[in-house]
């Protein structure tokens, strides 16, 4: 899960990050990738600097840049919470990764003002007065680059209210953080097996295409496969089949290659080990060749799921339909 930090300065972000980090969460901040962008250039991280590098970032790069840059650095199997989040093309952003909600967090203005003076540094407000003026002009903007805080606010998952005592506000960031931890998403089973064959692809030795298949009974894995060389003989990779290598166009000079394909490894994998396929599924990251669907008929599986189109397959579809094997395209983002 990402959980993501919007609100008004002094309204408690920062605690909110220390404390979910206490509990396991890997830290970011967008704030941290305009202040690298600073230091590259010399200049000191005061708060109207920040403002400016991080606009000027967002026009010449888009206005979603800074979450782009922070979500290469993010792993699907780790719960992280995100500070600073002050546009709503951020939000955007971090939203497609699919598990994401964004937390808005206020206090009364003067509470919040004490709160900046009593931290100090170079971004202290010199009178409540400076503190409202600046705030204002990052609550909205007509240019879709700059501080959009008010628009973060209305897209937020939730609200929190820090008008209290620092365990008082860790407790409503327990509650609201452990509900939605307990309704985190997680993928379904076809989901898992086709990302699954897709980790599989990398082992691929093709150099033309990286396929992989997987073969499931019960919910359990009972066989991989990737495309490359047949066992002994020198990977595709390695100049091992001259019609890759020759880089042919896609579809032709097919009977000239040397590459075993994902499924029929798979299949013959699962032989090998004296492993029955019999009423199994297959996932693949593409639909089978015609070859591989009768391999896959004869094998007994019952259902073939399939991620992308192959280009030759009209005939091997309309085979696996006349022999009662079900088969789906199952498109992941």
């Amino acid at each position: 899960m990402i959980i993501g930090l919007t609100g008004t300065n002094g309204a408690g972000k920062t605690v909110a990050a220390d404390y979910l980090k206490s509990k396991g969460f890997a830290f970011h901040s967008l704030s941290d990738e305009i202040r690298e962008e600073l230091a590259r250039q010399g200049g000191e991280p005061t708060r109207e600097r920040l403002i400016d590098m991080g606009n000027r970032l967002r026009a010449e790069h888009g206005p979603a840049v800074l979450a782009e840059r922070i979500k290469t650095k993010l792993r699907a199997d780790r719960n992280y919470v995100i500070d600073s989040i002050r546009n709503p093309y951020e939000v955007s952003s971090l939203r497609a990764t699919g598990d994401f909600q964004l937390l808005y967090l206020d206090a009364p203005v003067e509470l919040r003002y004490e709160r900046a003076r009593q931290r100090g540094g170079p971004r202290t407000p010199t009178s409540l007065e400076q503190f409202v003026e600046h705030e204002q002009r990052e609550m909205s903007s007509d240019n879709p680059a700059n501080q959009q805080l008010r628009a973060c606010f209305d897209v937020a998952d939730a609200s929190l209210h820090n008008d209290s005592t620092i365990e008082e506000f860790k407790l409503k960031i327990d509650g609201l953080v452990t509900r939605w931890l307990m309704s985190s998403k997680r993928p379904d089973w076809d989901d898992y097996f086709m990302q699954i064959a897709r980790m599989v692809a990398l082992r691929s030795n093709c150099m033309k295409r990286k396929v992989a298949a997987v073969i499931v009974k019960d919910k359990r894995i009972i066989s991989t496969g990737y495309n490359g060389t047949p066992r002994g003989v020198k990977n595709c990779n390695e100049g091992g089949c001259p019609r890759c290598n020759s880089f042919a166009d896609s579809g032709t000079q097919l009977g000239d290659c040397l590459c075993s394909h994902a499924e029929e490894n798979a299949i013959v994998q699962a032989a090998y080990h004296g492993i029955s396929v019999s009423g199994a599924t297959l996932y693949s990251t593409f639909s089978p060749c015609l070859i591989c669907t009768k391999m896959i008929i004869n094998a007994g599986i019952r259902e073939v799921f399939y991620n992308l189109d192959y280009p030759l397959n009209d005939v091997a579809r309309g085979l696996l339909e006349q022999a009662g094997v079900k088969s789906r395209q199952l498109q992941l983002d």
